[in-house]
C-alpha cells in the first residue's frame, strides 16, 4: 500500500505556507487491501472532524447570474476571488471564482470532469480527455485522464463513477501555491494605477510519474502540470514541466498541454460545400508562444487547434468533423534533449470561456485579460520617431518633446542610428543623448531591424524546398550571428540610458535545418531554441525597464505594444483620407486590444510618396490636418509613431499640439479605458467611439467626428452601461455647463449633438 498525502490551502486570503494538514485530500497511487482501506477511512474521518474545528473556509463554487452593473466582473470584479474548494466523499477538488470553475476527479487517476461558465450556467465540456500527452524518446504517453465514457456528447455523474485509469502517467500528489512570475514588471513610466504583478489567484500544480510496469525506462521523469485561477476575471492559465529524474539523457519531442473535449458551438448536419468552416466553440485560447501576426488567433494558429473529436461518434454531423476537441501543441518540436536533473517548461495556455456571443462583450472580457495578466501594455507614453540622428536634430526633438509634454523620442528606421555598433566612441555618444533626454524629462530609444533582412549563408534560416521565410529572408536566432547581436543589444541597454527598443520584424517562427549553428541541433527543435532566445530578450527587457515596440504579438512576454493595424502606404494618400483611415484603423484595432496595446502613425513628413496632397509638412500650413490626426488618436487613447524631424514649426503649431497633449493628459484615465464602438467612420455622417472607465471619477467619454462640409445636428443614442453608471449621469460637453441626466432602463441616453464641419467635439460623463 502507497498512499501520498499533499497538503492544501483552501484560500488565497491568509495565505502563508503551501502545505497544511487540515483539509487533507488524498491520491491512491495502487489498489490498497482491505486493512489499508480501513486505515486511510478512519485517517479521512479524523481530518475531517480536525477540519471542522479548525473553522478553515472552504469556498464553494457557486453561478453568480446577476445582469446589475453592481455584480458584472467586467465593471468590478472585487467580488470574485479565486478558492478551491474539495468534497471528500466524491474524491474532487474545485478551482472556482465565482466566473468559472474547472473540477478534477482524483481517483483512479487526475482528470478534468467538469469545466463550466458559473455566469451562463453552462458547461464547457461533454467529456473526459487525458490533461496532457507527451512524446518521450519518439513514444507517446498519456498524462493523467479517464477511460470509459460511452457517449461523448454528454457526461453524466453515473458515467463518472464508472470511469477507469489506462495513463501511463498517474497523479501522485499535487499541492496549492502562489501565482507564478515568469518575470518582473520594472513599472519606470506611466501605466495604470490599478495594475498589480504578478496577478492575484491560486496556482495548484498536479505532479504525475509514470507506471513503472507501463513504462519502466521513463519511470523515474516527472511532469507537473500547473493551473491558474485569478480573482476577477473568468481566465484560467494552463502548462506542464517536465524534469528528468532518470540517469540517462532523454528528449521530450513533441506535447499537448491541454485537451479539452468541449461543447460544440452548433450542430451541422452535412458541411460539404468547400471552403465551409464550422465555428470552433466560444472559447478564447492563445499562448504566450505566439509570433508572426498582429492578430491573435492567426499568431496561435499554429499552436492552437480545435480539431473532430474520434471519440465523439454520436455527433450530429454525419462526417464527424466538427471542431471541438481542443489540442494545444505546438507543429514543430521542441525535440528538447534533458539530461538528469535537467527540466522543461512549456509554454503557457490563457483559457477564457466567453459568458456572451456579443462582439463587444467578448472583446471587453478580452481586453480585461490583457490589462490582469500583461498589465505592462498599460504603458502608453506619447512618441515622437525622431527622422534623424545627428545631434543638433535629436537635440531639438528632445527639446520639443519636452516643451510640448511629449514623453518619448524614438530615433526611427532611417535615421542613421545604428544600435549593432558597439564601438566605445559610440554607445558614449549615445549615453549623451540619453543624458541629456533625461535631464529633460523625456525618454529615448531606438530602432533595430531583426527578421526581414539577410546576413550570410551561414546565417540565414535554412528551409526544405518549397518553404520560404515569412518575411523573405530572416537570420537563424540560433546562429553565432545571432549570439553577438543579442550580446550588443544587451551590452547597448546596459550601458546607454536608452529605455525603448523599436524592434522591427521580430522572430516570426521561420525553422532552420541548419547542423552547424550552435544554437540548435536541426530542423525539429530550431524553432523551440530560437524562440526562446527572443522571449529572454523581450523579458529581460521588461525586467529592466525598456519600453517595447514589437510588431508581432509578443504581449505575453512583455512587449508593450504592436501596430494597431493600418497599411503603410495609405500613409501616401491625401491628408482628408488619411484622417478617414485613421479612425477606421482604431475603431477596427480595438475590438480586442486595450488603446494602448496598439500605435498608430502620424507621418510628418512624406511616407511612401503621396508629395504635398499627402504631406503635413510645412506643419503650420496644414494646423487644421495636424490638428485632426493627433485628437483622432489621442482621443481614442491610442498614442501614434509622429515622423519627422520637428512636432512644431511656428508658435501657433506648438501651442496646438501642446494643447492636445494637455487634454489629452487631463482626460488620460478615461481615454486610456475602453473603447465601445458606436459608429465607424465612413465619410458620410457622424462617427463616434465611447471611452469607459468604470472605475475612474470620468466614467465615460465620447468623442464624435464630422467628416462633412457642413454643420451636423442629430440626436444619437449612447449606451453607457459599460461605465458603470446605474440610475443617473451628469453630462459634460466640450462647451457648455454639465448637466444631470437620468439613465433609460437600458442604460442608454438620447444626446442631441452639434459639430461643426470638418470638427469634432466630446462629452465626459461622471
Amino acid at each position: 500500500m502507497v498512499v501520498e498525502m499533499t497538503g492544501l490551502v483552501q484560500t488565497r486570503r491568509g495565505y502563508t505556507k503551501p502545505i497544511v494538514l487540515a483539509g487533507e485530500r488524498f491520491v491512491y497511487r495502487r489498489k490498497l487491501d482491505q486493512v489499508g482501506c480501513l486505515l486511510v477511512t478512519l485517517l479521512v474521518l479524523m481530518l475531517c472532524i480536525q477540519s471542522s474545528l479548525s473553522g478553515q473556509e472552504i469556498i464553494p463554487a457557486q453561478p453568480v447570474r446577476s445582469a446589475s452593473p453592481g455584480t458584472d466582473w467586467l465593471l468590478s470584479g472585487e467580488a470574485f476571488e479565486a478558492g478551491v474548494s474539495t468534497r471528500a466523499d466524491k474524491d474532487e477538488i474545485t478551482l472556482s471564482n465565482g466566473l468559472i470553475s474547472r473540477t478534477f476527479r482524483i481517483t483512479p487517476n487526475a482528470a478534468t470532469i467538469s469545466f463550466e461558465q458559473l455566469v451562463t450556467g453552462e458547461s464547457l465540456i461533454r467529456g473526459v480527455k487525458p490533461e496532457a500527452l507527451v512524446m518521450i524518446d519518439s513514444v507517446s504517453y498519456e498524462i493523467g485522464g479517464l477511460k470509459g465514457q460511452p457517449n461523448y456528447a454528454f457526461l453524466r455523474d453515473g458515467d463518472i463513477e464508472r470511469l477507469y485509469d489506462s495513463s501511463a502517467f498517474v497523479c501522485t500528489g499535487y499541492e496549492l501555491m502562489e501565482v507564478y512570475k515568469p518575470f518582473d514588471w520594472k513599472k519606470v513610466r506611466h501605466h495604470d494605477s490599478s495594475a498589480v504583478w504578478p496577478p492575484k489567484g491560486i496556482h495548484l500544480r498536479f505532479d504525475y510519474h509514470g507506471s513503472q510496469h507501463v513504462m519502466p525506462e521513463h519511470s523515474d521523469i516527472r511532469i507537473s502540470i500547473h493551473y491558474e485561477l485569478y480573482d476577477g476575471i473568468p481566465v484560467m492559465t494552463k502548462w506542464m514541466t517536465v524534469e528528468n529524474g532518470s540517469t540517462s539523457q532523454v528528449v521530450i519531442n513533441d506535447f499537448t498541454s491541454e485537451i479539452l473535449a468541449a461543447v460544440e458551438y452548433g450542430s451541422v448536419v452535412d458541411a460539404r460545400k468547400e471552403g465551409y468552416v464550422v465555428p470552433p466553440p466560444n472559447i478564447h485560447i492563445e499562448t504566450d508562444y505566439s509570433f508572426a501576426s498582429f492578430d491573435v488567433d492567426h499568431a496561435n494558429h499554429h499552436v492552437v487547434h480545435w480539431l473532430p473529436d474520434p471519440d465523439y461518434s454520436s455527433q450530429v454531423n454525419y462526417l464527424l468533423k466538427t471542431p471541438c476537441l481542443l489540442h494545444v501543441s505546438p507543429e514543430l518540436g521542441p525535440e528538447k534533449s534533458l539530461v538528469p536533473g535537467e527540466s522543461l517548461q512549456t509554454f503557457r495556455t490563457y483559457i477564457l470561456p466567453f459568458d456572451s456571443y456579443d462582439r463587444e462583450r467578448n472583446g471587453l472580457a478580452m481586453r480585461r485579460m490583457y490589462r490582469t495578466l500583461m498589465p505592462w501594455t498599460s504603458e502608453n507614453p506619447l512618441m515622437m520617431h525622431a527622422r534623424f540622428a545627428d545631434w543638433e536634430q535629436v537635440k531639438n526633438a528632445i527639446d520639443q518633446c519636452a516643451e510640448v509634454g511629449f514623453e518619448m523620442v524614438i530615433l526611427t528606421f532611417g535615421s542613421g542610428f545604428n544600435i549593432e555598433d558597439d564601438s566605445e566612441e559610440y554607445l558614449a555618444k549615445m549615453k549623451s543623448y540619453a543624458e541629456y533626454a533625461h535631464e529633460k524629462g523625456v525618454e529615448i530609444g531606438g530602432y533595430s531591424l531583426l527578421a526581414s533582412r539577410t546576413i550570410d549563408q551561414q546565417t540565414d534560416v535554412i528551409l526544405p524546398d518549397g518553404m520560404s521565410p515569412t518575411f523573405g529572408n530572416s537570420p537563424c536566432l540560433g546562429s553565432e550571428w545571432s549570439e553577438l547581436y543579442f550580446d550588443k543589444l544587451y551590452h547597448f541597454y546596459e550601458t546607454s540610458g536608452f529605455t525603448l527598443l523599436e524592434h522591427d520584424g521580430s522572430y516570426p517562427g521561420d525553422p532552420c535545418m541548419s547542423h552547424d549553428h550552435p544554437g540548435h541541433r536541426g530542423f525539429l527543435d530550431s524553432r523551440w531554441e530560437q524562440f526562446r532566445v527572443i522571449r529572454d530578450y523581450y523579458r529581460w527587457c521588461r525586467e529592466q525597464g525598456v519600453y517595447l515596440n514589437v510588431p508581432d504579438y509578443y504581449y505575453a512576454n512583455g512587449s508593450n505594444k504592436c501596430s494597431m493595424g493600418y497599411r503603410e502606404v495609405n500613409w501616401s494618400l491625401p491628408r482628408d483620407q488619411q484622417v478617414l483611415h485613421t479612425r477606421q484603423n482604431i475603431f477596427d484595432g480595438t475590438w480586442t486590444r486595450t488603446p494602448s496595446m496598439g500605435w498608430m502613425f502620424v507621418p510628418l513628413t512624406e511616407y511612401h510618396g503621396g508629395g504635398a496632397a499627402a504631406t503635413i509638412e510645412p506643419l503650420n500650413e496644414h494646423l487644421d490636418h495636424y490638428r485632426k490626426m493627433m485628437i483622432s488618436n489621442l482621443g481614442a487613447g491610442v498614442q501614434a509613431c509622429y515622423r519627422g524631424p520637428r512636432l512644431f514649426d511656428t508658435e501657433e503649431t506648438m501651442q496646438m499640439v501642446k494643447e492636445s497633449v494637455d487634454w489629452f493628459k487631463q482626460h488620460r484615465e478615461v481615454l486610456e479605458g475602453d473603447i465601445i464602438h458606436l459608429r465607424r467612420a465612413d465619410g458620410r455622417d457622424l462617427d463616434y467611439w465611447l471611452n469607459v472607465n468604470p472605475g475612474g471619477e470620468e466614467k465615460g467619454m465620447l468623442l464624435v467626428f464630422n467628416p462633412l462640409g457642413t454643420e451636423v445636428e442629430k440626436e444619437i443614442s449612447v449606451p453607457l452601461y459599460y461605465t458603470g453608471l446605474q440610475e443617473s449621469v451628469v453630462v459634460c460637453p466640450e462647451s457648455g455647463d454639465c448637466i444631470a441626466r437620468n439613465l433609460n432602463r437600458d442604460y442608454t441616453i438620447k444626446l442631441k449633438v452639434k459639430v461643426a464641419a470638418g470638427t469634432s467635439t466630446w462629452y465626459v460623463f461622471k
